[in-house]
C-alpha cells in the first residue's frame, strides 16, 4: 500500500475474523456472512466518496461470484464483466479474478481473462490471511489493475467504448 487514499480506503474495510474456506462447511457460513459485512461496508464507503465502480453477487455457496466492474477514463465509463471462484484453499490462496472480455489484450493477464495480481497483491493477501477478504481483493487487486491497465488499453485501441462500437457500427453499414 504506496499512498495515503489507499490506507484510508483500506482501514475503513472490516478485517475478517474467521479463518475458513468452502470446505469447512459450518465455518464457512461464519466467513461468508464476514465477508458479505466487509463487502457492504467497501461499497457503501466507495458510494459516500462517489468513487462507486463493481457490483458482486455470489451463488448461494459464497463459492462463484459474479458481476460488473467499471473504470472511468477521460469522462467515458468502461464496463467489464468480472468473475472469479473461491479456491478450496482460500484464504490462504487469493481468488483469481477475471475480466473474460479482455483476454488476450494485455500481457498482464493469463488464460481465461484472469488478471495478473502475482507481483503486487499476492504477497499482501499472503501476509494478511486470513483478515483480508474478497473486499481487499476489490480494493487492492482489481481496482489498481484497472486503473493501471484500462487507460493503456483504451491508448492502443485493444478496448473502445461501447458508445462509440455503436457509432462506428451503422456507419460500417452505410459505406
Amino acid at each position: 500500500m504506496s499512498d495515503e487514499a489507499t490506507r484510508r480506503t483500506v482501514s475503513d474495510i472490516p478485517l475478517l475474523k474467521t479463518n475458513s474456506g468452502p470446505r469447512d462447511r459450518e465455518l464457512w457460513v461464519q466467513r461468508l456472512r464476514e465477508e458479505y459485512v466487509s463487502l457492504i461496508r467497501y461499497v457503501e464507503n466507495n458510494k459516500a466518496a462517489d468513487n462507486d465502480w463493481f457490483r458482486l453477487e455470489s451463488n448461494r455457496e459464497g463459492t462463484r461470484w459474479f458481476g460488473k466492474c467499471w473504470y472511468v477514463h477521460e469522462l467515458l465509463r468502461y464496463e467489464f464483466d468480472v468473475e472469479f471462484d473461491v479456491p478450496a484453499t482460500y484464504p490462504a490462496t487469493a481468488p483469481e479474478v477475471a475480466l473474460p472480455e479482455l483476454e488476450g489484450k494485455t500481457a498482464k493477464m493469463y488464460r481465461g481473462g484472469r488478471i495478473c495480481l502475482t507481483d503486487h497483491f499476492k504477497p499482501l493477501w499472503a501476509r494478511n490471511v486470513p483478515r483480508f477478504g474478497l473486499a481487499h481483493l476489490m480494493a487492492l487487486g482489481l481496482g489498481p489493475w484497472l486503473a493501471v491497465e484500462v487507460p493503456d488499453l483504451v491508448s492502443r485501441g485493444l478496448v473502445t467504448h461501447k458508445e462509440n462500437q455503436q457509432l462506428q457500427a451503422p456507419s460500417a453499414e452505410a459505406s
